[in-house]
């Protein structure tokens, strides 16, 4: 599978940048998501790659293809760029059966292709079904019905599926009457050597042409394979349609409508329809929103094991964390259009970037606490919670006066960047602003939140990052909270902790019951709190923090 690389990739209607200036490298079999806020450029990002939206400007670049190129006027079809996209929408044709939905497309390929002796294939895999004749009875006996009478569609299922031919060639094996033969082991000898001598037959006619073939019987001449733009033959649309559904698990039901189809089942079609092409990158957008919560579960283990089984490369559109979390080996976040993050999962939730990226992913969401305070030598002596006193303990030693220093350097940059853009005519400047993104502090009476004054930022003012999890109930602990909320769910509870006029969510394991208004003592415990800079919003560093 090939390597997907955008490079300054725009796309703006007037002055609203759906994606402004992306990079990405997306590398061969990886399953990335693109996460993020609804209108936040994602499914357009998406799109652009598919070759279903034209980017404003930028390059992209599919394995060693250029697939578009503003500058260069490369602009390549979706119909080549051999990708396959699974939509929110299903699309499931409803007066097709699921084998007609899944060989549609199929049969309409028309392209250079290697040539294949499908005959020969034929003749060698009927061969070795007949090495073992006490497993293919034994196949056979298995699928007979209450009156004992043979069930020829489970038949011809399991003979598909066990030794992976088409419908053809399974009922042309059922045909020989093996099972009936009053001696099955010399029944089964003699057609094997009849085919034998019917497949040899077939390599000295090659041979005699000055031909080879390989060992997946495709025509090689002069030491090369034969091609030729040409269709699928028969065989070769049903061994494709056969092979997704083994994949998915849809193969009992290949005459059924989609009507006739439960969510779960209309989505492995539509996945199985999009697989049979052999697409070099499959491209799903929110393909699981229609489903309900538990069938979603489930279809994101089908998906994590469809990846490893077929070794593609997924890009997944989301809005949803906790399935970009559990799904990616990468997470591509995106706001405004603009990347936030690229990372592994675990990475994006433990080291976000900034504050918009901690605020978003996670379940509860983080904690936000205003501080303020100075670095006292390797520590930052904060204050907190209006009065409460606290160190900041960084995990690795940091001077601020040089990371402020080169986070205005970095602005100044950004900025001059910026302006040297703006100076071509063809430029158009950014309507929809780029903004520190504006953190929520939970308060046990918000009434009066939105009619606070903006305060005037300076270095000493910083926000920290506290997870649930980081939350722990102690009766020694250094704070005194009331419990203002409890959710139990049987593993663990989540409570809402006041302290004074702020709320603390956090996620307590095991199945203590807490009720509203008594009094608990916790600490914020582990190496896992967040520093973030409240005039930039970035994140400065992970580290502990205690309370006097």
């Amino acid at each position: 599978m090939p390597e997907i690389k955008l490079r300054d990739v725009t796309k703006r209607w007037g002055k609203f940048y759906a994606v402004d200036h992306l990079d990405l490298d997306i590398a061969d079999n990886s399953f990335i998501t693109l996460l993020g806020p609804s209108g936040c450029g994602k499914t357009t990002t998406l799109r652009m790659i598919a070759g279903l939206e034209t980017p404003t400007s930028g390059q992209i670049t599919i394995g060693d293809r250029v697939v578009f190129d503003s500058e260069a006027g490369i602009n390549v079809p979706a119909n080549k760029r051999k990708v396959g996209f699974l939509f929110q929408n299903y699309a499931l044709w409803p007066n097709m059966t699921v084998y007609q939905n899944i060989s549609f497309g199929l049969s309409n390929i028309h392209e250079e292709m290697p040539t294949y002796d499908l005959e020969a294939k034929k003749l060698n895999a009927k061969i070795n079904a007949l090495k073992n004749p006490k497993e293919f009875i034994k196949l056979i006996e298995e699928c007979r019905d209450k009156s004992g009478k043979p069930d020829t569609d489970k038949i011809y299922l399991k003979l598909i599926d066990t030794y992976t031919v088409s419908i053809y060639t399974a009922k042309e094996l059922y045909a020989l009457k093996i099972h009936e033969a009053s001696n099955v082991e010399k029944a089964a000898a003699d057609a094997r050597e009849k085919m034998e001598q019917e497949l040899k037959a077939r390599y000295d006619s090659h041979k005699n042409s000055g031909e080879e073939l390989t060992e997946d019987f495709a025509v090689k001449q002069n030491g090369k394979v034969v091609k030729s733009v040409r269709k699928l033959t028969k065989e070769e649309v049903d061994l494709s349609v056969r092979r997704v559904s083994r994949i998915v698990k849809i193969g009992m039901f290949m005459d059924r409508y989609p009507a006739e189809l439960s969510g779960g089942q209309q989505q492995r079609v539509a996945i199985a329809r999009t697989l049979a092409p052999e697409p070099q990158v499959l491209f799903m957008d929110e393909p699981l929103s229609n489903l309900d919560a538990k069938l979603r579960l489930e279809m994101r283990y089908e998906l994590q094991r469809l990846h490893l089984e077929t070794g593609s490369t997924f890009v997944y559109v989301t809005h949803d964390q906790m399935e970009a979390m559990t799904l990616a080996t990468k997470i591509c976040l995106i706001n405004n259009g603009v990347l936030q993050q690229y990372d592994a999962p675990l990475d994006v939730y433990n080291r976000p970037n900034n504050l918009f990226v901690a605020d978003f992913v996670g379940n509860p969401s983080i904690n936000f606490v205003e501080a303020k305070g100075t670095q006292q030598g390797g520590s930052l002596e904060l204050t907190i919670l209006n009065d409460k006193k606290a160190v900041f303990t960084p995990n690795e030693p940091i001077d601020m006066a040089q990371w402020f220093a080169k986070r205005d350097a970095d602005e100044r940059e950004a900025e001059a960047a910026k302006k040297r853009i703006l100076e071509d005519k063809k430029a158009v400047e950014k309507g929809n602003k780029d903004e520190v993104f504006k953190y929520h502090i939970s308060k046990v009476d918000e009434s009066d939140y939105n009619m606070q004054e903006e305060p005037v930022i300076t270095n000493e003012d910083f926000v920290i990052g506290i997870r649930p999890e980081c939350i722990k109930v102690d009766a020694s602990g250094e704070m005194e909270g009331i419990i203002f909320g409890a959710m139990p769910t049987g593993m663990e509870s989540t409570i809402k902790v006041a302290i004074g006029d702020y709320l603390l969510t956090g996620v307590v394991f095991g199945s203590t019951l807490y009720k509203i208004g008594q009094k608990e003592r916790f600490n914020i415990g582990g190496k896992d709190i967040l520093l973030f800079d409240r005039k930039s919003g970035k994140c400065i560093t992970a580290g502990q923090i205690s309370i006097s």
